[in-house]
């Protein structure tokens, strides 16, 4: 059965014994050598197949190309065949920390795979490239892999559900280096110890404020969870080398609680999987259909639907408001309550206008569809009927939105709202959406058929069509696959592709 570790504050004279700290019950859950279930491991290669759709797509785009070039520009480390990085041809490989570092750029860029929110927030396939990575370096087969991705995804989404980081402006991606960690730890079969101590080196040096995600929007934040992946690798390279870390790290007088979270007096309670309990905490997390912030999934499937159902909400001149009533979140995050102008700036960079839902309600009202570029090019943004409606949409807090928000009950839990569009002639539109369409409660719940055809969709472009097929005949018998399999998890682009992206210069 599910264990509740209490976690608190502790002055250095209590002296915590390692066994009562948070690091060491997520170390325990990386080393219980429990069986991944079916139904995980099915969506453990759905989830590596959505990493593969959205990385495909980014491929040209400037800071995947800079990650890439960067990883490219280190020689594969002695200690194994290193890993493969996405784009580029089986045998051209780098070291594990500078692919995961790559390879978790292209995944993020377009901010388009999958997610879970809770107290916090999260994106646990960033687990994938690390993992994945380490994976190839050292020749585990598919079911290590499997093991590893069910261990980062538990670990990652059980610190979500009961720590909350955005509330002080700290980075989601400081529960994943934890997570990565564990993921690696699990993939090698390391001991308690080991795991422990690279856990606490993953944390330490991967907590960050959430400037990264305010204001004008930069390309770190795609960089943020490839760098949590690299620190995670390196923790455990040290910890491996008897290394220590900062202990204990969660707890301690000085620690992240204490100073970076909640504070001195502050308490949380993580749920973590017994010993022997299956993990199965991925089952809680879901993808995106559409590229945009999770919280304007649901929002863009409404828009759709409105603007397709009542064609006259399209035209600015009709519409004298339009109020999103949503949780706090959403309203404080994407909406207008961050108190960002650039959320309505036409000429915003493609990274704020994916966290701007003002904007993306706009163009999924007026288009019908949403487009992973279509949707973000400055002609688009800058269409003057769209800047118009676009002024017009806003956001309110709703305590009810809020609640179901952060519900623990997966039936009533949601993640949209109810929109009340005023009509310039004072009649009004209403209607509400809880969950997106592809949500497992929605009206299209994802299956693997969607993930493949999300993935051919945005591949098409960029791969050759038997590269496609060899990669989903491939990744759909991920626990059988052998080491030399394990290194081919990964995609080819079409000759001259990688030549169309930007290769800038730096240091290296």
């Amino acid at each position: 059965m599910t264990i509740t570790h209490h976690v608190r504050v502790h002055r250095s004279d209590e002296n915590l014994a390692r066994e009562g700290q948070l690091a060491w019950a997520l170390a325990r859950v990386a080393v219980d050598p429990v069986a991944v279930d079916d139904d995980v491991t099915d969506m453990i290669v759905n989830r590596l197949i959505d990493n593969a759709a959205v990385a495909a797509a980014s491929l040209t785009r400037q800071p995947v190309s800079a990650a890439r070039q960067q990883a490219l520009d280190h020689a594969v480390s002695i200690g194994g065949p290193g890993a493969t990085v996405f784009g580029c041809l089986l045998e051209r490989r780098t070291s594990p920390e500078w692919a995961a570092w790559a390879n978790g750029v292209a995944v993020r860029e377009l901010d388009y795979h999958d997610t879970f929110l809770a107290a916090d927030y999260s994106h646990p396939g960033d687990n994938i490239p690390p993992v994945l990575a380490v994976a190839q370096h050292t020749g585990r087969d598919g079911a290590a892999l499997v093991r590893a991705l069910a261990t980062a995804y538990e670990i990652q989404i059980d610190l979500v559900r009961a720590i909350s980081l955005h509330k002080h402006k700290i980075d989601h991606v400081a529960h994943l280096g934890p997570a990565a960690a564990a993921g690696i730890g699990t993939l090698l079969d390391l001991d308690q110890e080991t795991i422990y101590q690279a856990i606490g080196q993953a944390l330490h040096t991967t907590t960050a404020t959430r400037q990264s995600r305010k204001g004008e929007i930069s390309t770190w934040k795609a960089h943020a969870p490839a760098f949590a992946g690299k620190m995670a690798i390196e923790a455990v390279d040290r910890a491996m080398r008897g290394e220590t870390s900062p202990s204990p790290i969660y707890e301690g007088e000085d620690g992240v609680i204490a100073w970076m979270l909640d504070g001195p007096d502050a308490s949380y309670d993580v749920p973590l999987p017994g010993e022997g309990e299956s993990k199965r905490g991925i089952l809680d997390s879901y993808t995106k259909e559409h590229s945009a912030e999770y919280q304007a999934q649901a929002w863009i499937d409404l828009a759709r639907r409105l603007g397709t159902e009542r064609p006259d909400l399209r035209d600015p001149a009709n519409v004298a408001s339009i109020v999103l009533h949503t949780s706090h979140h959403t309203h404080y995050v994407i909406g207008s309550g961050a108190n960002d102008p650039q959320k309505y700036d036409p000429t915003a960079s493609r990274e704020t206008l994916d966290h701007s839902i003002p904007y993306i309600f706009a163009v999924a009202l007026q288009d019908g569809a949403w487009h992973h570029v279509d949707s973000y090019t400055p002609e688009r943004a800058g269409r003057a009927d769209t800047v118009e409606l676009w002024h017009k949409v806003t956001t309110a807090e709703d305590a009810e939105w809020t609640r179901r928000y952060h519900s623990e009950d997966p039936q009533e839990k949601a993640f949209g709202g109810r929109v009340v569009i005023t009509l310039t002639d004072g009649s009004t539109v209403e209607d509400e959406i809880a969950v997106a369409d592809a949500h497992p409660l929605g009206a299209r719940p994802f299956a693997r058929e969607d993930y493949v055809r999300k993935f051919r969709l945005l591949a098409e472009p960029v791969l050759q069509p038997d590269e496609i097929e060899r990669f989903l005949e491939l990744v759909q018998r991920l626990p059988e696959l052998t080491p030399a399999e394990v290194m081919q998890l990964t995609i080819v682009a079409k000759p001259g592709v990688l030549a169309l992206a930007p290769a800038p210069k730096g240091l290296f």
